[in-house]
């Protein structure tokens, strides 16, 4: 398994951000199929790589056999990320790599369950225990169902798919990827000309819910402020609208940021001192040149900031006198 079966989406442009060189440290936190590390570990910096899916074990031992040393590998989601470096005797790194959402070869393994285009069980988890995507759509109230298809799949339309999963369930439980998707398509009117399939954002959103995504985004980032050194860089590639709102957010206050309340008026700081820096705010998309070998890039945005000096966002607000205790 050399060959991966994986293209890393703007993997110059994350090499560019992160500066792979020997003597750094860098944490991939999403290994994949090895893409990133492979391109970091080539150029001289050692990797400490994570990942849920179990499934990537074979791509572990290729890159470990070819770099040795120089690549740790822990089996743990990156919101672990914290733990996972102590257990290695690791307190800070140079960089932080995240590659968020399914892999091609996630989508691309029929038995995954994560594509309305291939038939195979629905399931949808990157690990191997927890919640799927069957006990949502078989269990999970009719409401609940409908709000996370809204939330996490901004789907206009997710009360009426909502409304035929539970009324199609009750002749038989979902246990199929395509069965599920016909009853979407079928759900909005068929596909109407549209060239994105109707179930798409409803198969987003049933991943997003099962892997809880967004929670793991969230630790991930939160993690950053503590992990990385004074000039360490955090590079975040996503692939959907409220993956890259979030990053977005967190980096735009922890560079201070923040709206000033009005655009007349100068913005004006007072919470604690930015623990990230911006090179720029606005995020880098696929080139032309790499959409037209990897098509599936064309949603990809990298943002990436250098972390400051300054003591992460929690240990300030902590430790400022109007939040200490009054003695």
């Amino acid at each position: 398994m050399s060959e991966a079966p994986h293209i890393s989406v703007l993997l110059n442009e994350v090499i560019a951000a992160v500066a792979p060189e020997p003597g750094r440290v860098v944490v991939d936190g999403t290994f994949g199929a090895g893409g990133y590390t492979r391109a970091f570990l080539s150029r001289g910096a050692e990797v400490i790589a994570f990942d849920r899916d179990a499934r990537v074990q074979p791509f572990v031992e290729t890159v470990r056999g070819d770099f040795g040393d120089h690549f740790r590998f822990v089996n743990r989601p990156f919101s672990e990320m914290a733990e996972g470096l102590a257990e290695l005797g690791v307190d800070q790194v140079d960089a932080i790599v995240l590659d968020i959402g399914v892999s091609s070869m996630q989508l691309d393994e029929a038995d995954r369950g994560f594509s309305f285009m291939r038939d195979g069980p629905l399931d949808m988890r990157m690990a191997v225990e927890g919640l799927s995507a069957a006990d949502i759509v078989n269990e999970w109230a009719e409401a609940d169902i409908a709000h996370i298809i809204w939330l996490y799949g901004e789907e206009h339309r997710s009360r009426a798919i909502a409304a035929a999963i539970v009324k199609r369930r009750k002749e038989a439980p979902f246990a199929r990827t395509l069965d599920l998707a016909a009853v979407v398509e079928k759900a909005v009117g068929g596909r109407r000309g549209d060239k994105v399939h109707p179930a798409t954002k409803t198969f987003q959103a049933l991943r997003i819910a099962v892997n809880d995504e967004l929670g793991e985004l969230e630790s991930a980032l939160e993690a950053s402020e503590r992990l990385l050194k004074p000039e360490g860089v955090l590079a975040v590639v996503t692939f959907h609208s409220l993956e890259d709102r979030m990053v977005k957010s967190f980096l735009a206050e922890r560079a201070g940021r923040t709206p000033s309340g009005s655009r007349h008026a100068p913005q004006i700081h007072t919470g604690p001192a930015p623990t990230y820096r911006l090179d720029s705010t606005k995020a880098i998309a696929p080139s032309e040149a790499e959409l037209s070998v990897n098509p599936r890039a064309r949603s990809a945005k990298l943002r990436a900031a250098r972390r400051t000096g300054h003591p992460p966002f929690d240990v300030a607000r902590s430790a400022s006198p109007s939040r200490r205790a009054v003695r």
